[in-house]
Order: C-alpha cells, then structure tokens, then sequence
C-alpha cells in the first residue's frame, strides 16, 4: 500500500489515466470524428432529452439561427440530466467552450446562442483536421472499440483499435419468423442453423472474437429445448432452437456471445426499456450447457442484479456494460455495488459507449471514469478497499477484462 493516501480528486486522476476497451460503439472507419456540431449536440440519446425539454423534433428543418437558438434553449434546460453534463464536458475539454447552462432572460441566451456558434465552427475545423479523432482517442485512453458492421472497420485514422464482432440478431429472428410458416419446420431450422454456423466459422478465420446479438422478450426457457417436429411450433420455441444452434457453433470455435438485453420495440413506436424479470433466469439453460464464454449487457435497470448473479453463479458468464436506457449516473453506481461485492473484477467490464462519433466516445467515457473514481474512493473511505485494491479493479472494469474475453492481451 501507499503510505499516503490519495484525495479524491487525485483518485479522479489516476483513474482518468487509465486504458478503456469499448465492447460496442457505432464508430465507422474513415469518418470517426463528428462532421458538424449536430452529430455531438443532436445524438440520439441527448435528443430525447432535448425534445424533452421543447425542443423541435424535426429541428433539423430550421434555419440555421432558428435551431441554434433553439438547442440552446433547450440544452439549459436539460441542466440536470446525466447526459447534459456529459455534451457540456465534450464541448469544455475538447474545444475549450463553456456551453451555457442558463438562457433565462435575453442576456443570457445571448450568451448561450454566441457559445453554440463557436461551438459551431470548432467542430466544422476539427472535421478537417486529420489526426483529430487519434487526440480524441489518447485523451479518452481508449486502446480497442468493438464495431459490428463490416463497412465500420477498420479505422484508417487508428490502425489496429476496431474489432470487429458480427451482429446476428435480424438473421435469427428473420429465420424463426419464416420457419414459422413453413411446412417442414423443422427442415426450415436446420437450414437456418448451417448458415448461423457457417457465419460463425468465417468470423473466427476472419479473427473475430465473438459474435453479438440482441434478444427480445421470448416465451419459454433455454433449458426446455423441444425436439424439433415437422410443425406446430411457436416463433419463440423457434428462436430458443437457433439459440442453441448458435452457441453450439460459437463454443465449436472457442467465441464469446455478447448478448444485448432489455430493449424492446414491439410496444410503440419508441423503442423501450423492459424490466423482465425472466429475461436472464430463461438463459440460464444456456449458460449451463455451453462452455462458450458469455458477456451480458444490459438495457433496463432492474436486470442488473440478475446479470451479477448470472456471473455469480456461472464461471462462462461475465457481465458487461450498461446500454441504452441503463446509461445514467444512478444505475452505474448502483451496478458497480452489486459487482463488487459479488464478482472478481476479471468478470466485469464497464464501458459500452455505443457512440456515433470519437467525441461522444470521450464524453461517455470520462462519466464512467468520474464515477467509478468517486465509488472507488468511497469505499477506500469506508474501509472496504485499499488503494492498489480499487485501482485493479478500475483497471479490469475498464479495460483488462474485456481484453481477455475479446482475445486482445498483450496486444
């Protein structure tokens, strides 16, 4: 141990410092950075946030004064939220600009307008310049991103960091569909499930380390798999057949399954969070049956605790990153209780940026680091760590784990 303690921003510090492995992000080779400001002010997440606030949904139709005014107004409002900070700091650390938190009176959205023009142009000059995303990615400590399409790797502004891991959820779900309406049912699956393995052995000569896919909500367990009949099965006992198909070929290759849960799309026109209770427990069959490892990353809150325990009781299965609607301040720190107190930290990974530019990779990235550095610090204070402790823990849930399960240490 030291024999001074560190304070907590110094804790701040030495965690900022640290390497991050991304498990999934939307970056795309060639075009890492945001081309205008609109890709930072307008992602899609804080979007919601800004409509939220009065914000035109269709703000991209104005003139351009019109929705700068606009934003700003908006972005004050939005003062309090998670994501609120994170843009103000992207803006702060990475141009130097002091986004305003206030447009109350004419003075002040003056004020607030004027940042978001200088806003404005920092970005459009930060687009031309070419080493830009690479001072973005050492600013982030970022080592290595996940990406799932063919066209998003690899990134010739940053050779060696895409790894690409294929997403797999529209052909499962396009062959349960159709294999539904078949005569021969069962026929219609074992055809489907030599294409999943044939996608898989490629991927793995191609050197990917997983694949990835989301699930939705499905009737049934994995520990129930029918014996496939000619006919007269559901959509969902189709989808749990090539559930099983799949991790077969995956653990024949020696891959990881990342699998995305808690987001459905089926109850509106909005994509939402669902907090099944069942979601992780009907798995399980899978996780006992296949010595494949699993990463499971979560999109609704109360699934958290089940992942932990998933990882508790199950040595393949580690828990990942927290998505989508799981992205908030509240739900990290709570989340990184539960895995502490239950999980060695090689069996945890944080970050899951799902980011649409290097910039929003940054601002996501440096919230994680914040909090994770004040939780650590919290429990050095309570006597449950020590320093060199917290620190090795940071060190896997940010990067080191994922290196692992992603086949990228010492690389």
């Amino acid at each position: 141990m030291r024999s001074e303690l560190m304070d907590r921003w110094e804790m701040r510090a030495a965690v900022a410092a640290l390497p991050v492995f991304d498990t999934h992000a939307h970056l795309c080779g060639g075009r890492l950075a945001a081309r205008d400001f609109w890709e930072i002010g307008e992602y899609s997440w804080f979007h919601r946030e800004l409509t939220a606030a009065g914000y035109p949904a269709k703000a991209d139709s104005l003139p351009e004064e019109k929705r700068i005014e606009a934003w700003a107004k908006a972005f004050a409002a939005t003062g309090n939220t998670t994501l609120h900070w994170v843009v103000k700091a992207i803006f702060r650390d990475l141009y130097g600009i002091d986004l305003q938190d206030t447009a109350k009176d004419a003075a002040a959205l003056h004020k607030a307008v004027a940042a978001v023009h200088e806003a404005v142009a920092a970005v459009r000059a930060s687009a031309e310049k070419p080493d830009w995303a690479a001072e973005v990615a050492a600013k982030t400590g970022l080592h290595r991103v996940v990406v799932n399409e063919t066209g998003e790797h690899p990134f010739p502004e940053l050779p060696g960091m895409a790894i690409w891991v294929p997403r797999v959820e529209n052909r499962i779900r396009r062959a349960a569909e159709q294999a539904e309406a078949k005569s021969d049912q069962r026929r219609a699956i074992e055809e489907a499930a030599e294409s999943l393995a044939e996608l898989v052995r490629e991927a793995a000569e191609q050197g990917s380390p997983a694949i990835m896919t989301t699930l939705p909500r499905l009737e049934g367990r994995a520990n129930e798999t029918p014996v496939l009949r000619q006919s007269g099965h559901s959509r969902d006992q189709l989808m749990f057949a090539l559930l099983h198909k799949l991790c077969a070929a995956v653990e024949a290759h020696g891959l990881c399954l990342q699998l995305f849960l808690g987001v459905e799309k089926d109850w509106s026109t909005r994509t939402t969070p669902a907090n099944d209770p069942n979601r992780v427990l009907q798995l399980h069959g899978l996780f006992d049956r296949y010595a494949c490892r699993f990463e499971l990353v979560l999109g609704a809150d109360m699934n958290n605790a089940d992942a932990v325990q998933a990882a508790w009781n199950f040595p393949n299965v580690d828990v990942g990153g927290m998505w989508w609607f799981n992205f908030r301040a509240s739900t990290y720190r709570d989340s990184m209780q539960k895995r502490l107190e239950a999980l060695p930290p090689a069996k945890s990974s944080l970050i899951v940026s799902d980011a649409r530019c290097i910039e929003w990779c940054y601002g996501k990235v440096l919230l994680v680091k914040r909090l994770l550095a004040d939780f650590l610090f919290d429990q050095i204070e309570l006597g449950w760590l020590d320093e060199d402790l917290a620190l090795h823990v940071a060190g896997q849930w940010l990067h080191d784990s994922a290196a692992v399960r992603y086949q990228c240490q010492g690389s």
